[in-house]
């Protein structure tokens, strides 16, 4: 049976299962049974247990149809209590009386501590989060404990013992076991309401909202920004804002990295610049008065036009990547003050495009990340092929020319594990299956191939040894970077234990980055196939084990041109080659796959034989046709730009200072009875002053 179609199974398996329990526990207490009550309780106890520990999927379904932990809990109770009045004699309803106003004083007190739970959550949701800068100043302090903050599961552990009691009660006719029990549940939870309500006491509270921003204010005026990157987006989508950090942190000024997303600050990669979200625009507008003068923007969104608003920045639109696809020349882009480009192929891109971009705004600056690329020509030495698959995602506009994944991935993908001399690595892109189901049931699929196809591999078993030195490695970059936070850490306290880094922590992380990396692929038995989902290893650390890259019309093919080896791209755009190629120009000095893979055991010859590459002349004319001139390092014409384009905004902000401080005169009054002129569009003339 498939992966996806066994885990449906195990799902659906719980489900049923967990259904059962309850129907049959309210049968047991209607009958009344005891055997059956007893039973069913016990095994509903026991489903919960499976769904907190193995199926959170399935309590987030459980929870979006209203019957979360909390309402099962209730109602198991409920039936135990039904159940209890049931069984035995008239007089039970005097006898069990206590248990059941003890039962209602616990689900008070549990109420009672999911208030003053929400109040303490409210309290630690700070206006501004930041990394990488000393926040000791805001009285911040550990998060509460997981269970004081999470309704349900506090409740199924809070509430086991009064359970586990009225279970006894019912099984020895006792009321001392309830009573007990409950005596249990009632003391650990007025425990939690005690933690929760010192916690709300005026000295032990984190800075106020007014209090933060004066703060905020103040770090501004002394580390005085020049030049942030500004980001906005989910969390798959954070590598667009990565592939920045190290060019960035190589500025000659003060960077600074501006979030609009909470969950985002964990998400950026390590790094010593200084981080900051802003979540409300009100807060965002304190950049005007700030000495930030350059904002550059990795991806587009929604929230980017709030920022756009600010006078006195100059923005950058540099994008995550280029390729030829409409996306890489969207109109947005006119919205900003410049549009920084690879080379001269996006800059006539957007010339063809014609979607309100000037030439005059469009800098050429190479791509600074590319250093990181080691250029090679010919196959790498072993015994094996290392291919690289690297697809992109099927975007937005469902065109079946986006991804191969769908159309050709498996034929791909079967075609290389079919040859004995290739090792295989799959990196799918992050979002890959986010909008079309039948992306993420292929990309599903593929992976299940190569790890079925790494473990019939004969010699492929990991050495114990070698396996631990990455942990290790992982460990050390972990303490480096501070991202081994306890499970109950909140944002605050995040916010709290990643303070002003100590100097020369960027280099030693770079160290211990590069040594995770070699222990990594050191540790892999020669020809392993793998697939690689995670941020590490990096994709560039991919283009540099790789002998071949298979990918399409995307960013990656661009990137991979600074290396020259040899790439293929798969055509799934139903065009036939000589107008794929002239439809998507990064497809020049490729080999074209057709979605039947019957290409692949010759594009495999020719990278095994490099005097049968007829392409590598085409590749290196392309590589600077697209990233641009070699002569000039990347990095310094980006900094170049960063200087020019800062420059421009101190120019314009002595402009704005020089204006008068006059109010335009208004128009004279019109003689009574003389028709006003009509101006067009006076609505969406309205709609835009608003």
């Amino acid at each position: 049976m498939p992966l996806p179609a066994r885990r449906t199974a195990v799902k659906l398996l719980t489900l049923g299962f967990l259904a059962a329990a309850l129907i049959a526990q309210a049968v047991g207490a209607l009958l009344p049974d005891l055997p059956l009550l007893l039973a069913a309780t016990v095994a509903s106890l026991a489903a919960e247990g499976v769904l907190h520990r193995w199926q959170s999927g399935m309590a987030s379904l459980f929870a979006r149809t209203h019957a979360d932990v909390t309402v099962r809990h209730v109602l198991r109770d409920l039936l135990l209590v039904v159940g209890l009045l049931r069984l035995g004699e008239q007089d039970r309803e005097t006898v069990y009386a206590p248990l059941v106003a003890g039962l209602l004083v616990f689900y008070g007190l549990h109420w009672a501590v999911q208030a003053a739970s929400v109040l303490v959550r409210r309290t630690r949701t700070l206006p501004v989060l930041t990394r990488n800068i000393d926040a000791s100043a805001l009285r911040l302090s550990p998060a509460p404990p997981v269970l004081l903050r999470r309704a349900g599961p506090r409740l199924a552990v809070f509430g086991l013992p009064a359970t586990a009691g009225l279970l006894g009660t019912a099984a020895s006719d006792r009321a001392v076991c309830g009573a007990a029990g409950l005596g249990l549940s009632l003391a650990v939870t007025a425990v939690g309401l005690a933690a929760l309500l010192l916690r709300l006491l005026p000295g032990r509270r984190p800075a106020g909202e007014q209090e933060v921003l004066d703060w905020f204010d103040a770090w501004l005026a002394e580390y005085r920004p020049t030049v942030g990157l500004y980001f906005s987006g989910g969390a798959s989508s954070a590598y667009q804002a990565n592939m920045w950090l190290e060019p960035l942190a190589g500025l000659a000024g003060r960077p600074v990295i501006v979030l609009r997303e909470r969950a985002m600050v964990q998400r950026i990669g390590p790094t010593d610049l200084p981080v900051v979200c802003l979540p409300r625009v009100s807060t965002l507008m304190r950049l005007e008065h700030s000495t930030l003068r350059v904002l550059l923007h990795p991806s587009n969104s929604g929230k980017t036009s709030q920022v756009l608003r600010i006078p006195t920045i100059k923005h950058a639109f540099v994008n995550h990547g280029e390729s030829d696809k409409l996306s890489s020349c969207n109109p947005y882009a006119k919205a900003y003050d410049e549009v920084w480009v690879a080379g001269p192929a996006a800059r006539e891109r957007y010339a063809l495009a014609e979607v309100g971009v000037e030439d005059k705004d469009v800098v050429e600056i190479g791509r600074p990340q590319l250093d990181a690329v080691r250029p090679r020509a010919g196959a790498g030495a072993g015994p094996y092929t290392t291919v690289l698959y690297a697809p992109t995602w099927e975007g937005w506009d469902g065109n079946p020319g986006n991804t191969s994944v769908v159309a050709a991935g498996e034929n791909l993908v079967r075609a290389l594990l079919a040859d004995p001399g290739v090792r295989l690595l799959y990196k799918p892109h992050p979002l890959t299956g986010s909008v079309d189901p039948r992306a993420r049931a292929a990309d599903l699929r593929i992976r299940e191939l190569v790890r079925a196809a790494d473990r019939a591999r004969p010699g492929t078993a990991p050495d114990p040894a070698a396996a631990a030195e990455p942990a290790r490695r992982a460990a050390e970059l972990d303490r480096l970077t501070a991202a081994g936070f306890r499970s109950a850490a909140d944002q605050a306290e995040r916010m709290l234990r990643r303070p002003a880094p100590e100097p020369g922590r960027a280099e030693a992380v770079a160290r211990a980055e590069a040594a995770w990396e070699e222990a990594w692929w050191a540790s892999l038995p020669a020809g392993s196939h793998q697939v690689l989902t995670s941020a590490r290893p990096s994709l560039y650390a991919c283009f540099n084990r790789a002998d071949l890259l298979i990918s399409d019309v995307s960013s990656v093919v661009s990137d991979f041109l600074a290396g020259g080896r040899p790439y293929a791209v798969a055509n799934t755009s139903g065009l036939p080659e000589d107008a794929f190629r002239a439809a998507f120009p990064t497809v020049a000095a490729a080999t074209v796959l057709t979605p039947d893979a019957r290409g692949v055991p010759a594009l495999l010859a020719a990278v095994r034989h490099p005097e049968r590459d007829e392409l590598a002349d085409a590749r290196a004319a392309l590589a600077r046709h697209l990233l641009g001139p070699a002569d000039q390092p990347a990095k310094d014409r980006f900094a170049a730009a960063v200087h020019a384009l800062h420059e421009a905004a101190e120019a314009h902000r002595a402009r704005i200072r020089r204006l008068p401080a006059t109010p335009l005169p208004l128009p004279a009054p019109r003689p009574a009875g003389e028709a006003q002129p009509r101006v067009a569009s006076d609505s969406r003339n309205a709609r835009h002053s608003s």
